[in-house]
């Protein structure tokens, strides 16, 4: 089975490099069958992983497929994704068919492929998809172009920091396709700036909650009846031929009005459930449904009229417009296409509307029936102003091409997806703002009340666009959003608020000029299905996707913080470092070292402490600080509101003549020092800026976008050139290399026996969502916030055995520290004891690099224990065992080896001694373990 799989996979990069493919075409690729795809082992273990490919599903879709996830996509009549299933799970996330990806541009909202008709938003069937239409407004798809992934950026790597083989690209495959305008689309857009979506929306009423603007009124026998039935706006449960309806004035300007509703189980004829305009001077003309003889009803003073089409089991939108004297009245099943059915002469102006059940001619009257109770409900009412710009130009669609890509990656249920727009146009247009994303997915959970938190579907989201968090949710932040769907009318919750929708799109806008040789790539996105909600599970997913996707996070230097940035200090450092085994020194904050003092004098003398550095075998970098200062009125972010703040309080505008002067002394400070880092403090942290002076952006709209890309190419540069970052933001994605583990700073001012504790707590916790070396934490070897002595490690000597706990914690998790201070050892004992843990350290490098499994949390009461676990490498587990308590332990464990891949039997070494053989309960060890008093043991398992 795995040579045809290998098979496949070559026929689609044959037939895909360099290739276009016309958009009906997928008859030429080969077959695809979920259960022949569908990966036979774990991929968080596999040794080698399933190739990425493209297929021809039965339906005549194109599947994009690893054998772990497949996201299907339609490409006749055109492109629209319609279908996303975890081969793993078995589930089929996908509900509903949207665009690919929407833009506004020029003020004008501009869909890219997508499908219109689908009956119901709860599921997706095949069928379904093959009758539905391609959305006139959209454009349409051209072609598809099928290649393996390109590299985002340049990679310099540092291999003496990381031994993990991590491949750059990462192995998989990418699918562009590509969407252009076709004449009749052009027309139907042209057409549609006098359609309703231009025009001003008075009133939006989705019947959530019942608005108090609506007078309820209800005929003499309906006394006890509720506009809200069961708690429910807008739903309406009376005898057939009785009335209750609500009311209430109609804005002046208004000339549209949208309304919703579905007849449900009533039975009238007359009573229908519609709308009603009224009059000052003449009786009301009503539109609405008839059920009890299945066609739509119009009533104008005392002529009344049915027309057929009316379908009970559907709901319906009636539209009444009002335009030059004249009443148009239509109808529509999807609020798209409208039917006419008849134009009404006005001699006067509606006052007033009324919505729900009325009688024949819009009154409160009631009448006998012999038909049952019925239930119908109001939906939506929705009225509209006049066209808000008619005349608009819409020239830019003429040369519009815009590109959708997506990745697929060998070995994980892992896809991404960006979005790029090009013009042939030399005059071109403004981009104001793209959704890349816009996935309606199957609800995690129903609730038919609110909930102040729900359950989110199974899929991990994240974007290289991101900033303002040391965690995941920057790219919340920035543009990922769990959305509700208005649209989703069937769901379970009452007032539509089920999140159910993964969004990618700017939160701010980005405000970008497009013309002929500049085109605009968008943010990226990656989307990682989870196959479990057990919660380590989940972390070890979140941790090979970025060891994949940005695998310089798996470069670990061991780090000390010089305090001083004199020469003969640095310099004692780096002979420290270099005696211990520490592979970089960092001229941290308050050192001395200024990075923005662009003299000859400071740079020549940066570069001889660089090349001091470098011959001991010794990287060397320093500190800056970006944001959370203010530089002057002129180069500050500007808040376009008063009252408004900037995250930090203050902060620079990147693109103001400061910021771009920062940056380009940045880039002549390492071209000319040679230096091999940048700890980069307070980074952009998304704030927007309302200046119109600046000269890298021209407002608002493009600040953010603006500022973000500055410091993105910034980091990415420093990647190609093997800089390592230090940032305390999760720019990851972006470039940067290591970010704070996540602990409070005054901390390191506590007693030096709770920070012991807390330490190894900060590391448990920390690595849930992030590898062992994509964070740091750190060791003031001197005074930190104050505490006194209680809380300082200097002198070294006298505190030896809180020093090397301290180590024996961050090396035996394989987090590496910021040891802040003059010196690393001040004594030969000293020395002895970081060569010790350095020595360890660097002897199982590879496995304490890897991943980690949280066993026990520390909470001083009992042992703490985390297991490293690399089911590749030649150390398949390294199990760290920690004893807080006063006096020496014995406990018996039963540690699962699963993920190191080892079953049935074991060699386990105890503190590097020889191997013996043990065997297994499947894939879990008994094993007895002693640990003296306030110290630690740990196993290593082949």
């Amino acid at each position: 089975m795995q040579s045809s799989v290998r098979r496949i996979y070559s026929i689609a990069i044959l037939w895909g490099i360099g290739l276009a493919a016309a958009a009906q075409t997928v008859a030429h690729l080969p077959a695809y069958s979920n259960e022949t795809l569908r990966s036979k082992t774990d991929w968080l273990i596999a040794k080698t992983a399933q190739k990425s490919a493209v297929y021809r599903t039965k339906e005549g879709f194109l599947a994009l497929s690893n054998g772990l996830i497949t996201r299907s996509f339609s490409v006749d009549p055109t492109g629209a994704t319609v279908g996303l299933d975890n081969l793993t799970t078995g589930e089929a996330l996908l509900r509903s068919v949207s665009p690919e990806a929407v833009l506004w541009i020029n003020g004008h909202e501009i869909k890219v492929g997508g499908l219109t008709g689908q009956p119901i938003q709860n599921y997706l069937l095949a069928g379904w998809i093959k009758t539905m239409k391609a959305d006139p407004y959209s454009l349409k798809l051209k072609n598809y172009e099928v290649s393996p992934i390109k590299k985002r950026m340049e990679w310099n790597r540092r291999t003496a920091w990381s031994t993990q083989k991590a491949d750059w690209p990462p192995k998989g495959l990418e699918v562009t396709f590509t969407y252009g305008t076709t004449d009749e689309m052009i027309r139907n857009n042209h057409n549609r700036l006098t359609s309703d979506d231009r025009r001003m929306k008075l009133v939006d009423d989705p019947f959530n909650s019942l608005s108090p603007d609506w007078k309820v009124v209800a005929s003499p026998g309906n006394q006890s009846a509720s506009f809200r039935n069961e708690g429910k706006p807008g739903e309406i449960q009376v005898p057939a031929n009785s009335t209750l309806f609500a009311e209430r004035p109609l804005p002046e300007k208004t000339a549209v009005i949208l309304c919703k509703l579905n007849s449900g189980t009533d039975q009238s004829v007359y009573y229908g459930p519609g709308v009603a305009l009224t009059f000052p001077d003449r009786s009301p003309i009503k539109f609405y449904l008839s059920p009890g003889n299945q066609q739509f009803g119009l009533q104008n003073g005392d002529t009344g009229e049915f027309f057929e089409g009316f379908d009970p089991a559907k709901s319906w939108y009636l539209r009444l417009e009002r335009t030059l004297g004249k009443l148009l009245v239509s109808v529509s099943e999807d609020g798209i296409g409208y039917k006419p059915l008849r134009t009404i002469d006005l001699t006067s102006v509606p006052n007033g509307i009324r919505i729900g059940k009325t009688d024949q001619k819009g009154g409160v009257s009631e009448q006998p029936s012999s038909k049952p109770t019925g239930r119908c409900r109001i939906e939506q009412l929705t009225l509209l102003g006049g066209p808000q710009n008619p005349g608009a130009d819409l020239d830019f669609l003429n040369d519009l091409v815009v590109k959708v890509h997506y990745e697929l990656y060998d070995g994980l249920p892992l896809l991404s997806k960006w979005v790029t727009v090009e013009t042939a146009s030399s005059a071109g247009f403004v981009l104001n703002t793209i959704k890349t994303e816009h996935l309606a997915v199957t609800e995690a959970e129903s609730a038919v009340e609110g909930k102040k938190r729900w359950e989110l579907p199974p899929i991990f989201a994240q974007s290289d666009f991101a900033f303002q968090s040391m965690s995941p949710n920057a790219s919340e932040n920035a543009c990922i959003e769990w959305q509700e769907d208005p649209g989703y009318r069937t769901q379970v919750n009452y007032n539509l608020k089920t999140p159910s929708v993964l969004v990618c799109q700017p939160r701010q806008g980005i405000g970008q000029k497009i013309a002929r040789g500049q085109p605009f790539e968008s943010m990226r996105m990656w989307e990682l299905l989870y196959d479990s909600g057990d919660r380590e599970r989940r972390g070890l997913a979140q941790r090979k996707m970025y060891r994949t996707i940005a695998p310089w996070v798996t470069e670990n230097p061991i780090i000390m913080h010089i305090r001083s940035s004199a020469d003969a200090d640095v310099k004692k450092a780096v002979d420290q470092c270099a005696e211990t085994g520490f592979e970089m020194a960092i001229l941290t904050f308050g050192s001395g070292f200024n990075i923005e003092d662009s003299t000859r004098q400071n740079r020549q003398r940066m570069k001889a402490l660089k090349d001091y550095a470098a011959s001991k075998g010794v990287a060397i970098g320093g500190y800056s600080l970006l944001a959370s200062r203010s530089i002057d009125a002129k180069n500050d972010v500007v808040m376009p509101k008063p009252g408004m703040t900037p995250t930090f309080g203050h902060s620079p505008c990147l693109e103001s003549g400061w910021g771009q002067r920062y940056f380009e002394n940045l880039y002549r400070f390492y071209k000319e020092t040679g230096m091999d880092l940048l700890e980069h403090d307070g980074s952009y942290p998304g704030d927007i800026c309302a200046s119109t002076t600046h000269p890298g952006h021209a407002g608002l709209e493009d600040s953010q976008w603006k500022q973000f890309v500055r410091i993105r190419d910034f980091y990415r540069w420093c990647r190609e050139k093997g800089i390592y970052l230090n940032v305390p933001d999760w720019y990851f994605l972006a470039g940067s290399s290591k970010i704070a583990m996540g602990y409070r700073e005054t901390n390191w001012s506590l007693p030096r026996e709770f920070q012991e504790i807390i330490e190894r707590q900060n590391i448990y916790d920390g690595t849930w969502e992030k590898t062992p070396s994509m964070g740091w934490m750190f060791v003031p070897l001197v005074e930190y916030h104050g505490g006194g002595p209680a809380a300082t490690i200097e002198p070294l000597k006298d505190h030896l055995p809180h020093y090397e706990q301290r180590m024996a914690n961050l090396f035996g998790a394989g987090v590496q520290a910021c040891y802040r201070g003059p010196q690393l050892y001040d004594a030969p004992e000293t020395k002895a004891v970081v060569k010790k843990w350095v020595g360890f350290y660097k002897k199982h490098r590879p496995i304490l690099d890897a991943d980690l499994i949280h066993l026990r949390r520390p909470d001083g009461r009992d042992y703490d224990a985390i297991l490293h676990v690399d089911a590749t490498g030649p150390e398949k587990g390294l199990l760290m065992v920690y004893n807080p308590l006063d006096e020496p332990i014995t406990r018996t464990l039963t540690v699962d080896l699963y993920y190191t891949g080892l079953k049935n039997r074991a060699s386990v070494s105890r503190q590097d001694g020889a191997f013996v053989s043990q065997s297994l309960d499947g894939t879990k060890l008994t094993l007895k373990v002693t640990i003296p008093a306030k110290s630690q043991t740990w196993y290593v398992f082949q």
